[in-house]
């Protein structure tokens, strides 16, 4: 058997559970082997912590795998799905011993990390280190907003816990540490972080890179810390109990493990990524004098699971909730319609009745937020820092703190990317629409959050202010280039650059209609009403300045140069080259329109296309073609007056007029 320290406290495992947590161990090594590909070591080292958990302490209903007040489990180290696989397949979620054999497989419900939307029981899709342990802190922030509307005396229809599992590579990703920051200071009691610590990553023992004092370091961040042996299933148990026990601190409870225990490569960085072997497996399987064969539970092991009754928490809370609803029907239809996100507000008329006049497109949108709070009582949101400039704040509200749960205005200090990545794990919860901002040019500290939303294509709204050159004197380190068509290439991210306040407003109806991430580009300087804009600006790309004659040239553009492209139209139409001009707000949804209407925004025998972007090129090129232009910046910026730097860098009438100009002859004669 495995090492284990003395505790006093009273037994509450026995040699079954010993064998449940074994059987955890099997399974997940057998998976591994099978693929011949995965991470074993986690699995032999976690499995008992993982175990304790989720028999004893956890709430949760494998047969309604999302009721609204299940505790939460997030994997941060995503490496070992294998164990997560092998403990949903125990405990009876829909994942069975054949979906096991599958993994890591094409199509399998068994994919190499855990992956939100696509196996029963996956909170969130987790991998990145430190990620997870973002989405834990956003969990826990949504479980304290939802308890603090909705909750009556004797009547807590929001009671629950997040359970987070992270090992030593999430702890040394600065992201965790900006979450847990927060954490603590937001007092976020119900969330509980079991660490793995087994002192060993892929290169090797950690010393050679992380000797941090983990406890030191929590506590001086308010959370209850405590150390045990994870190898001893009661000591966890009762540690989770004490740590809820705490009503104004996280916890984290630093579990000692050995990876890979029990195998040749035990406590060795040798166990993390590849699988034992066959030969190891056989030989881990007579160390633990394991007799059943491949691929199965012991039937002992499914006795027990049974005699866990975990639907009786469940079938208490359906209690609760329909008391709740016979003495509270008015706040339980609110909870309903939070429970059911944004799609169940009435919110266009107000947007339809916005009174457009020149401005900042970040001015406008922060109209529009403050319109839409009144609409959506579950819209809460903030900013890294810089509410004041991304023009975020929700005026009249008070801000979210350990003493105000119901403040709708998120303070998160200067930490965008676990900012966005604790906003992903509020909206994976449930009950809070949710927006976050920075500057544009500081998305680059949140792209790792920014993809994984994507990847789980969650309905989030990043705002992104000050969006090109026009943020003038701060000069190239605050004026974004490249950040757009970064952007852009992320799948399933929508990225929205407005022209005007008209464009800005179908921005924001397009985001409430859908399901996807958006991603808004707003301008810091004013932008003028541009008579052509419409709604038409939902299918991404439109004529907003069609040509008094059949069209020779096509200026493609977004955002604050949709206004020099229509002034330079006029100019080239005085000139005998009609143009049209298209405003391309999101090429996302624009990719997205049937061929049809695209060939009537972008004719395919109009070849003399110019794009004009002040921002880099490469997004532009599969609309001009071949034979188009593109007037961007694929270059840093400077500091200067913004009016200035646009004439620097070619964003002028006449750069745009002799550019067309040029192309339509050169196309003339070649073709």
């Amino acid at each position: 058997m495995e090492k284990t320290s003395k505790t006093t406290a009273k037994i509450q495992f026995d040699d079954i559970d010993q064998l449940c947590a074994n059987t955890l161990r099997v399974l997940g090594i057998e998976a591994i082997q099978q693929a011949n590909s995965g991470h074993p070591g986690i699995v032999l080292g976690a499995a008992p912590l993982a175990y304790a958990l989720w028999s004893k302490a956890m709430s949760h209903n494998p047969k309604d795998s999302k009721w609204q007040n299940r505790d939460r489990f997030v994997l941060s180290a995503g490496h070992g799905s294998a164990l997560l696989y092998s403990l949903l397949c125990v405990f009876d979620y829909d994942v069975s011993l054949d979906d096991l054999k599958s993994f890591r497989q094409l199509g399998s419900k068994t994919p190499g990390h855990p992956e939100f939307g696509h196996t029963d029981g996956v909170e969130t899709s987790t991998g990145p280190l430190g990620q997870g342990f973002c989405n834990a802190v956003g969990m826990a922030q949504a479980e304290s907003i939802l308890a603090a509307k909705f909750n009556k005396t004797n009547a807590n229809i929001v009671d629950h816990y997040t359970y987070c599992i992270a090992g030593d590579g999430c702890l040394m990703e600065g992201i965790s540490y900006e979450a847990a920051s927060l954490a603590g200071l937001w007092k976020l009691n119900k969330l509980i972080v079991l660490y793995d610590s087994n002192n060993i990553s892929i290169e090797g023992n950690t010393n050679i890179a992380f000797k941090d004092d983990v406890k030191t370091r929590f506590e001086s961040m308010g959370w209850f810390v405590q150390s045990i042996d994870g190898f001893d299933m009661n000591q966890v148990l009762q540690a989770i109990k004490k740590s809820k026990s705490q009503n104004d601190k996280p916890s984290i409870i630093i579990c000692k493990t050995i990876i890979g225990w029990g195998s040749a490569k035990e406590n060795s960085e040798k166990s993390h990524g590849s699988p034992l072997g066959v030969q190891g497996v056989i030989d881990f399987k007579q160390k633990i004098n394991w007799q059943t064969p491949e691929f199965t539970i012991p039937k002992v092991v499914k006795e027990r699971i049974k005699q866990l009754n975990l639907q009786s928490t469940y079938k208490k809370w359906i209690t609760t909730l329909k008391k709740y609803e016979e003495e509270f029907p008015q706040e339980y239809l609110e909870y309903c319609r939070w429970m059911q996100g944004k799609d169940n507000f009435n919110l266009y008329e107000d947007l339809d009745n916005y009174n457009h006049t020149m401005d900042s497109t970040r001015n406008v949108s922060g109209k529009i937020l403050n319109i839409l709070a009144k609409s959506i009582p579950n819209l809460y949101g903030g900013s890294a820092d810089l509410a004041s400039s991304n023009k975020t704040t929700l005026v009249g509200f008070d801000s979210y703190q350990a003493n105000n749960r119901l403040g709708r205005n998120f303070h998160y200090g200067v930490r965008e990317h676990a900012m966005i990545a604790i906003s992903n794990g509020m909206i994976l919860h449930g009950g809070i629409v949710n927006y976050v901002s920075t500057f544009l040019v500081f998305s680059d500290y949140a792209k790792g959050a920014i993809r994984m939303a994507s990847i789980m294509n969650l309905p989030s709204l990043f705002i992104f202010t000050h969006d090109s050159i026009g943020v003038g004197e701060d000069g190239g380190t605050h004026q974004p280039i490249e950040h757009l068509a970064s952007l852009r290439s992320i799948p399933n991210l929508k990225v929205f650059r407005p022209c005007d306040s008209r464009e800005t407003v179908v921005a924001y109806k397009s985001w409430l209609k859908d399901n996807s991430p958006y991603a808004l580009i707003l301008s810091r300087q004013d932008l003028p009403l541009i008579e052509g804009s419409s709604d038409e600006a939902v299918h991404g790309g439109y004529v907003i300045s069609q040509s008094l004659s059949t069209p020779t040239a096509l200026l493609l553009a977004t955002g604050s140069e949709v206004q020099i492209a229509i002034q330079a139209q006029k100019i080239l139409e005085q000139n005998g080259i009609y143009t049209s001009v298209i405003s391309m707000p999101c090429q996302e949804l624009f990719d997205l329109q049937a061929d049809e209407y695209k060939s009537k925004v972008l004719p395919n025998n109009i070849r003399a296309r110019i794009a004009i972007e002040s921002a880099s090129s490469m997004s532009w090129y599969k609309y001009v073609g071949l034979d188009g232009k593109i007037i961007g910046l694929d270059s840093f910026g400077l500091s200067g007056k913004d009016n200035d730097l646009f004439k620097y860098f070619g964003f002028t009438i006449k750069n745009i007029v002799d550019t067309t100009t040029d192309l339509v002859n050169t196309i003339f004669k070649k073709y």
